[in-house]
């Protein structure tokens, strides 16, 4: 199990030093496979680190590449997770209609129903393409993906091609308000951010395993086997804590390292969500006035973010 952990350290580290470490966990705790939670909590977290010290210290890109290749990502994932659900009912032919109560039992060619309209494939296929375009650095096919997605926000209510189920009721999707298929802020970044990536010599990107899609189809097999809907409370309570630790996350990298490509996915999510929070019909109950508050302080906080990382990167290096 102690190798487990060192799974989270890069590559190069694990062949440096790895049986250094494994050889002192030994010794600290005999007989022991996991060491204390406080020391593995340590481990995660020096693991993380290495990663993000890594990752600044590669010359082989630009720091602005690589943001806006993590910008798509995220962009690409917040796309994703409401349609969950439905990307897994779709893959194992399940009837929608019969699994949730969705506005259009006819969504999928096998799932035709007396008077309702067929839509043949989940929007939720078109996150899930870019996704996986951009794990392996290849933004050319993730541009397809992204304008597809522009194209059937666009046409909401009028095209048969895609379908929006996924988003049904009044809720919040992680922090402040939800981000519809209709919303265009999200595709039309994404599709931006995708044609900037294939325009600047996209051979440079950093191409990621596929083993980052183990969470996703994680996330897939929890929302469609449990039947947990994105309007699902645990859904919202699941993601506020995932986009919570991925913000927290981006901040201490950059704050670390005093390297600015985390500043660039920081800034588009919560530009994003801070859109879609204004231009959100919400009820202003006391509940999504908190959430509100916590990405309004997230964007008035991002010049601190960008002043810290400056400070950071002036100062002589750590470690």
């Amino acid at each position: 199990m102690n190798r487990l952990l060192l799974a989270v350290y890069p590559k190069t580290y694990r062949d440096r030093y790895g049986d250094e470490l494994l050889a002192c966990l030994t010794e600290a705790h005999p007989g022991r496979s996991w060491p204390p939670p406080r020391e593995a909590a340590a481990l995660l977290r020096g693991g993380i680190q290495a990663h993000a010290r890594t990752a600044a210290d590669d010359t082989a890109r630009p720091w602005w590449l690589d943001g806006i290749h993590l910008a798509a990502l995220v962009l690409a994932a917040l796309a994703l997770v409401p349609y969950l659900q439905d990307v897994w009912d779709w893959a194992l032919r399940i009837d929608p209609g019969n699994a949730i109560g969705f506005h259009h039992a006819g969504w999928y060619p096998w799932a035709q129903g007396p008077g309702t309209p067929t839509r043949l494939l989940p929007y939720g296929l078109l996150p899930l393409a870019a996704l996986v375009a951009l794990l392996r650095g290849k933004p050319w096919l993730a541009l397809p993906a992204a304008a597809l997605m522009i194209y059937s926000g666009a046409t909401l209510g009028s095209s048969t091609l895609f379908g929006d189920e996924g988003v049904v009721g009044v809720g919040y999707y992680g922090l402040a308000a939800p981000i519809r298929a209709g919303d265009l802020a999200l595709s039309a970044t994404l599709c931006a951010a995708c044609a900037a990536l294939a325009l600047c010599r996209p051979r440079r990107l950093r191409r990621r395993s596929y083993g980052w899609l183990v969470p996703v189809l994680l996330a897939m097999f929890a929302a469609g086997a449990l039947r947990i809907a994105s309007y699902d409370p645990w859904f919202q309570r699941a993601q506020l804590v995932v986009e919570a630790g991925a913000l927290l996350a981006a901040w201490w990298a950059t704050t670390t390292t005093g390297d600015f490509r985390w500043t660039i996915p920081v800034a588009a999510f919560t530009l994003l969500r801070a859109h879609a929070l204004l231009t959100s019909a919400m009820p202003l109950d006391n509940r999504h006035v908190s959430e509100s508050a916590v990405i309004l302080a997230l964007l008035a906080a991002l010049p601190a973010l960008i002043a810290a990382a400056r400070t950071r990167r002036s100062s002589p290096r750590l470690g």
